[in-house]
């Protein structure tokens, strides 16, 4: 087994030890057992983490876009250069399959390198004035210091998505990664401080994560609140957030539909939805869950989605031949029990999986429910675990109904051969994303984000960087 990093907090420059603060232990969940314990912040380091960042932003937003781009550009060869190690720490900690852990941490390089080009371009404009001589501004500024929250399931993209776009705009970040995953986010922290950030322009800590992001909220330091995880969380934070008015970023919960149309090939939908279900063990906030198979194709989806899961190789992330690692606590494992014997207590029928696998970490069979009645909890809440529900339409109007009707609105996706059909569907979900006739939702320069409950505003693309930024209007006679 590879050796696991000491794990530290990140504040105002300094690597801080565990030595006389509360720690908590790091679990591998192929094996089970503890392998590193994480050190927990005392209010005095959140109040040192607070300080460091009022002045980091005060240096780093009067560094020029030009050189900030040097430095995010720096920082994304870093990432490249300790990408094995990086993504060997993730697959410890996390459970997902090697392979999908390189491509999480190339894709971290790809967002700094974006926003260290896209940090050049936050213009402001000039509106003609009414009178000669009368000058319009209205400019683009660093928002000021940030408290950026992630979850567990992405530990080195969560935290790119939102430090690279923060940084860029010339903010300081304060970061708190998920505790259960903590070794690839400071991994990551330590490139970008060897790639030439400031001291105190990115600090991370971490602790009980209700005491952690109610005291940054409340502190008059922080301007701007980022967050990804559950949509209760989300909407408590947003309520702390509202107390000293300060912008928030939300990315909540989903329960992505899948639309397949008659005139698809249920065979080839089936092949690129098991390759999508199942990555990172289905714990990904735009999974494909609901699928919507027309009538006419349902069977032939259904037996082949179900040939390939059956088929799909479960076990530990760290040896290639898996293509799908355990879930990353225990957690998952009861979700799942209690979902899926729930779908079947009202009718669901089981095509393959349902069950534990073994008795050392937690590995769960990739599962699939056919025929699944609305009534059943699996239709109301996301099951954030490797099991796909499918379901029959017959009409266009019907399957949106569908589609639509719960509370979330995060992504969706459909296949279909027509144009028609493809503008129709596109216009009509109800979601902040949808891929037709792909997967493909999330490149760095394009944005993400949710409707509804699932959250408001993007990360990615140019919207990523104008959450970080606000604007001033001057008037100069």
């Amino acid at each position: 087994m590879p050796t696991y990093d000491k794990l530290e907090l990140l504040i105002g420059g300094e690597w801080v030890s565990g030595e006389g603060r509360a720690e908590q232990p790091v679990v591998n969940p192929a094996t089970g057992e503890t392998i590193g314990m994480l050190p927990h912040a005392s209010k005095k380091d959140l109040d040192r983490a607070l300080e460091a960042a009022q002045r980091g932003f005060a240096l780093w937003k009067n560094v020029s876009p030009f050189d900030r781009s040097k430095v995010l550009r720096k920082i994304a060869t870093v990432i490249r250069e300790r990408q094995e190690h990086i993504a060997t720490l993730m697959t410890m900690e996390q459970g997902k399959p090697i392979a999908e852990a390189r491509l999480e941490v190339g894709s971290a390089a790809d967002l700094f390198e974006w926003n260290a080009e896209e940090g050049r371009r936050a213009y402001g404009r000039l509106v003609p004035p009414r009178v000669a001589g009368h000058r319009q501004m209205v400019m683009k500024e660093p928002i000021g210091p940030v408290a950026a929250f992630t979850p567990w399931n992405f530990p080195v993209n969560l935290p790119t998505r939102k430090v690279s776009s923060a940084l860029a705009a010339g903010c300081s970040v304060i970061l708190k990664p998920a505790e259960e995953t903590p070794g690839a986010a400071l991994a990551l922290a330590r490139a970008i401080t060897d790639g030439g950030l400031p001291p105190g322009v990115l600090n991370v800590v971490f602790g009980i994560p209700s005491e952690v992001s109610e005291y940054l909220i409340a502190s008059p330091v922080i301007r701007k609140i980022t967050f990804t995880g559950s949509t209760a969380v989300g909407k408590l934070l947003a309520k702390l957030a509202a107390e000293g008015v300060k912008r928030t970023t939300l990315e909540l919960g989903g329960h992505a539909p899948v639309i397949v149309f008659e005139d698809a090939d249920p065979e080839k939908a089936a092949e690129a939805s098991v390759a999508s279900k199942y990555r990172n063990a289905g714990q990904v906030c735009v999974s494909p869950t609901r699928f919507y198979v027309h009538e006419k194709l349902h069977d032939r989806f259904v037996a082949k989605f179900t040939e390939l899961s059956k088929n799909l190789p479960v076990g530990n992330g760290l040896a290639a031949t898996s293509k799908m690692g355990p879930m990353a606590n225990p957690r998952r494992i009861e979700a799942m029990e209690s979902l899926i014997a729930d779908a079947r207590d009202h009718g669901a029928k089981m095509t393959t999986g349902g069950g534990r696998i073994g008795n050392e970490g937690w590995f769960w069979q990739p599962t699939v429910l056919a025929d699944v009645p609305l009534d059943s909890r699996i239709m109301e809440l996301e099951p954030f675990g490797p099991v796909a529900v499918v379901n029959r339409f017959s009409t266009f109007d019907e399957v949106i109904k569908q589609a639509n009707r719960l509370p979330y609105g995060l992504a969706s996706y459909a296949f279909t051969e027509s144009v028609h059909t493809a503008a129709a569907v596109g216009d009509a979900l109800e979601t902040g994303m949808v891929g037709i006739n792909t997967f493909q939702i999330n490149v760095p320069e394009t944005p993400f984000g949710g409707v509804k409950e699932s959250g408001y505003g993007s990360e990615g693309g140019t919207e990523g960087l104008d959450a970080y930024l606000q604007t001033k209007f001057i008037s100069q006679v």
